[in-house]
């Protein structure tokens, strides 16, 4: 676990410090001005795939940036890239491996359907004077890269064998998110909340009813400009 912390702390220092210079370069004394904010989004994300037969959430962390531009106060246009997001349905069953034509292995282990994203967000986003908010609107994702896993742990052996499986899947998702969330620091700091996706395009090329759908716990982080200065 503290493992797993320290990994989580060290890429989002290491993408802060290289996102804050492309984007200063490119938005100059813009970048986290009155009208513009712009920072980091990461959290974990438990997700799962509609008209499979499996019964549990694949969690993953995920990570991305954020810009949000003031439209007019208190509306906001929320965007960005989660750069880092993976999805899919874990413990897939033997019907689910079967409609996938994945090889079942005869050590005894579980399988789960992983889908790599770019996805991003065009979310209208109200802040209420508490400094609260919500936000919905709809979700792009772009699919780069799509597998089927086995994990298996037996006998003192691991295994993680990996079939790909991305010309069965849609390379575009499309859907629908909506979130609430609180900022810090009267409205200037780091802001938690949680985001809810559901698909509304077919995963699977030759299967109808197959939606992504996706609940984030999320934290975004303000880069630059006097917002970085998070106590």
């Amino acid at each position: 676990m503290k493992r797993s912390l320290l990994l989580v702390i060290c890429v989002f220092w290491g993408f802060e410090v290289h996102s804050q210079v492309l984007i200063s370069l490119l938005l100059g004394d813009k970048l986290n001005s009155d009208g513009l904010a712009f920072g980091l989004e990461g959290g974990y994300c438990m997700s799962g795939i509609a008209s499979m037969d499996n019964d549990k959430s694949l969690s993953s962390l995920y990570l991305g940036f954020y810009f949000d531009i003031k439209i007019k106060e208190p509306w906001y246009l929320y965007t960005g890239v989660m750069v880092k997001s993976r999805q899919g349905a874990d413990a897939l069953s033997p019907a689910d491996l079967e409609f996938l034509e994945t090889e079942v292995y005869q050590q005894k282990g579980d399988y789960r359907q992983v889908l790599n994203y770019f996805n991003i967000p065009i979310l209208a986003k109200y802040k209420f004077k508490n400094h609260m908010y919500v936000e919905a609107g709809p979700q792009v994702g772009l699919m780069h890269k799509a597998w089927v896993e086995f994990r298996s742990d037996a006998n003192g052996k691991s295994a993680r064998i990996r079939e790909y499986n991305s010309d069965m899947i849609h390379k575009i998702d499309l859907g629908v998110s909506a979130g609430t969330g609180y900022q810090l620091k009267e409205g200037k700091g780091i802001t938690i909340g949680l985001k809810y996706y559901l698909g509304l395009v077919d995963v699977y090329k030759d299967k109808s009813g197959t939606y992504n759908s996706a609940l984030f716990v999320k934290v975004n982080i303000p880069i630059g400009a006097g917002n970085a200065d998070i106590k």
